[in-house]
């Protein structure tokens, strides 16, 4: 088996810019994934600093850029050739892949393989994670590893034996997983099938170009780690002696922005005039590239954040952010749910109390049914804690499934004058008084005091 000459054959990055991408569902996702945010933003430090010269600056005409959220997670391009990238977190409680098959699936290599099948297996393929492969999937990390090697020393893609299983395995975890599998393939069933000749030289392709990146920072960590992990690098190339916390927020910021879609385009909103013109051509890369410029972070974008941050360091060091400290407010921000989620948690939680005061200073019964109505709400916390418990951040994910199956309450378990809404506050008040948990217990109190004293010094 040999690696298939390319003469002739579109390039990796005319592929990556005239192929549909399978879903585009990630870039209204990402604030629970800030942390993927971190990691492209870290690729692209890393291909800037590969790029500066010997006077700190990068070459003028470059073609490094990362682009966000398109295809993959992110890409990596540069000139014509492209590195899709998927990155997986991977909380404690959910470890390292311990299977093949949780590694096509939960680890993205499937939907890798099947946009590396799309794009006409121009692209390299890289897949990030905070924890590592399990003795059982190190076998396959063995295996491309030596394919990898036999690629770059342009020999032969040829398997050997003690490799053939773990090949044999991701070829039918391909056949369950990947939803762009190649026509030819035969599908999932049971039993499996062996895989054919054609679809492990396939595989074997593919595993010739992918790399596996594990041990990133955890999202807990990153806030932590991130400025000296991925800016200090840059800071002692160019010698200088500011804190790398700023150059990471100038950097991070640009990725954030571009990952929601936010990234400004040079015409705004304006019409697509005589865009399908008589005579007109099929776009060329460059043309298709340009309509997503707001996924883009150029070397130049990451150029004059860094100069920006190096002049002025106390512009880009994070606002502090003011916490509430009633305890539903610190436990539901320790689970890591959003401003704007505690406040309406603030507010519903008053709305409950309010319910009940008023329920109780009329109704003798008030009190026994407020009583009922708890136990009904602690069960449904309950079922939402066993759902999202491999969820991260916990916090969101519980926020969602509580309101989830509120809204799927049978009416006779409501009481009269209630409305789902209503019931959500009961959930936030039983946060109150520790009752119910976001994420993982702590010592409430304690941590109030500590957000005080911290306040208290900033003041």
């Amino acid at each position: 088996m040999t690696l298939e000459s390319l003469v002739g054959v579109p390039s990796a990055r005319q592929r990556f810019f005239s192929v549909p991408q399978l879903d585009d569902s990630g870039a209204d996702t990402l604030d629970r994934y800030n942390w993927q945010a971190s990691m492209a933003a870290a690729d692209g430090l890393r291909l800037y600093l590969d790029a500066l010269d010997d006077n700190g600056r990068p070459p003028q005409g470059i073609d490094s850029r990362i682009v966000c959220e398109y295809q993959e997670d992110w890409a990596a391009v540069d000139g014509d050739a492209v590195e899709l990238v998927s990155a997986k977190h991977r909380d404690v409680t959910t470890g390292p892949f311990t299977t093949v098959n949780s590694l096509a699936d939960a680890g993205g290599v499937a939907h890798l393989f099947g946009r590396w099948h799309a794009l006409s297996e121009t692209p390299s393929c890289r897949m990030v994670t905070t924890f590592g492969l399990s003795p059982e999937v190190q076998k396959l990390e063995k295996a491309w590893e030596k394919l990898r090697e036999l690629r770059l020393a342009q020999q032969p893609l040829a398997v050997p034996e003690e490799h053939r299983k773990p090949v044999a395995e991701l070829c039918q975890a391909l056949r369950s997983y990947c939803k762009e599998l190649p026509p030819a393939w035969a599908p999932a069933a049971k039993p499996m099938p062996s895989p054919t000749d054609a679809e492990i030289a396939q595989v074997v392709r593919f595993m010739a170009v992918l790399d596996v990146e594990a041990g990133k920072p955890p999202r807990d960590h990153l806030a932590y780690a991130a400025a000296n992990m991925y800016a200090r690098p840059l800071c002692d190339y160019l010698q200088l002696t500011i804190d790398p916390e700023s150059i990471w927020s100038a950097v991070h910021d640009i990725f954030y922005a571009r990952m929601r879609k936010a990234g400004r385009i040079p015409t705004g909103k304006l019409p697509a005039v005589l865009a399908y013109r008589v005579g007109a051509t099929s776009p060329d890369a460059t043309q298709l590239e340009r309509a997503l410029l707001n996924r883009i972070v150029t070397l130049e974008d990451i150029d004059t954040a860094v100069r920006t941050a190096i002049s002025q360091p106390h512009g880009y060091r994070p606002l502090p952010r003011l916490q509430r400290t009633t305890k539903l407010a610190v436990k539901m921000s320790a689970g890591q749910c959003p401003d704007n989620s505690i406040e309406r948690a603030e507010h519903l939680a008053q709305e409950y109390r309010d319910f009940w005061r008023e329920e109780r200073s009329g109704n003798p019964t008030a009190r026994a049914a407020q009583a009922r109505l708890d136990r009904y709400l602690l069960r449904i916390s309950d079922e939402a804690t066993q759902s999202t418990l491999a969820e991260a951040p916990r916090g969101p994910a519980f926020w969602r499934e509580v309101q989830r199956l509120l809204t799927a309450s049978p009416a006779a378990d409501i009481p009269s004058g209630m409305d789902p809404e209503l019931l959500l506050g009961g959930i936030c008040d039983l946060t109150s008084q520790c009752k119910v948990w976001f994420g993982d217990s702590f010592d409430v109190d304690q941590a109030i005091e500590a957000i005080q004293r911290g306040q208290g010094q900033t003041s």
